[in-house]
């Protein structure tokens, strides 16, 4: 019998075989968005990231007096090795949304990488634990007393895109891709196809054929319905 966390597990590996390319080419086939450009990765040594979202949401403000739990623990601690946490921090405050103890932590656990809409802090420390993170900014201001969590494993909006837990992301060096559960299953098809296509075409290359014969017959409808 086929569980929900043998779908999700195999919907990663898939998706860990893949680059970003290949993923937002397959969205642009399907008439789907998701793509997010120029943010770079600031630590880690991978290629790129890939995995199940686990949502953390921040919103300006003071932990309240008494909180016992630091604002990410709890996203940290619901996530494994198949999980990417993405954080939105869009509140405009200079203030850390992600630091060096989430990082430990989510190290020991093994998660595979940390998406921020936010500035990161403790970048070095990151550095250390060769810990992925992609970020759109880098702070040392901390969030005490400026920013508090929101929310944990509900909707968000990185980058003006809807994102819900149990999404999915890639990111590497050319962009962060966001893919809906719903809809992961045809693009990972479609992305499978686009990547198989362009591994030929740089089989034909090495092997001697022009670029020009190899690219016009190919490149211009590999986007289509998989007849070219």
């Amino acid at each position: 019998m086929t569980t929900t966390t043998t779908i999700a597990d195999e919907a990663v590996r898939r998706l860990r075989r893949l680059d970003a390319c290949a993923v937002s080419d397959a969205l642009d086939q399907l008439g789907l968005t998701g793509q997010v450009t120029g943010v770079p990765k600031r630590s880690g040594a991978a290629a790129r990231i890939a995995g199940r979202v686990r949502t953390l949401k921040l919103h300006a403000g003071a932990r309240p007096a008494g909180a016992v739990r630091h604002l990410g623990t709890t996203a940290v601690e619901a996530s494994g090795p198949d999980d990417v946490i993405v954080v939105e921090q869009r509140t405009g405050l200079d203030a850390g949304c992600w630091g060096g103890l989430l990082t430990l932590g989510a190290k020991l656990r093994g998660v595979a990488g940390v998406v921020a809409d936010g500035p990161v802090r403790d970048i070095d420390e990151a550095r250390d634990y060769d810990f992925p993170i992609f970020s759109t900014a880098l702070t040392a201001r901390t969030a005490r007393s400026r920013v508090v969590e929101a929310a944990t494993d509900e909707p968000i909006e990185p980058w003006g895109v809807r994102v819900a837990p149990g999404d999915y992301v890639i990111a590497d060096s050319s962009a962060i891709v966001f893919i809906a559960a719903a809809t992961v299953e045809a693009v990972l098809d479609a992305a499978e196809f686009i990547a198989a296509k362009e591994a030929a075409m740089a089989k034909a290359l090495l092997a001697g054929k022009p670029i020009g014969e190899v690219m016009g017959a190919n490149y211009e409808h590999m986007l289509g319905n998989g007849a070219a």
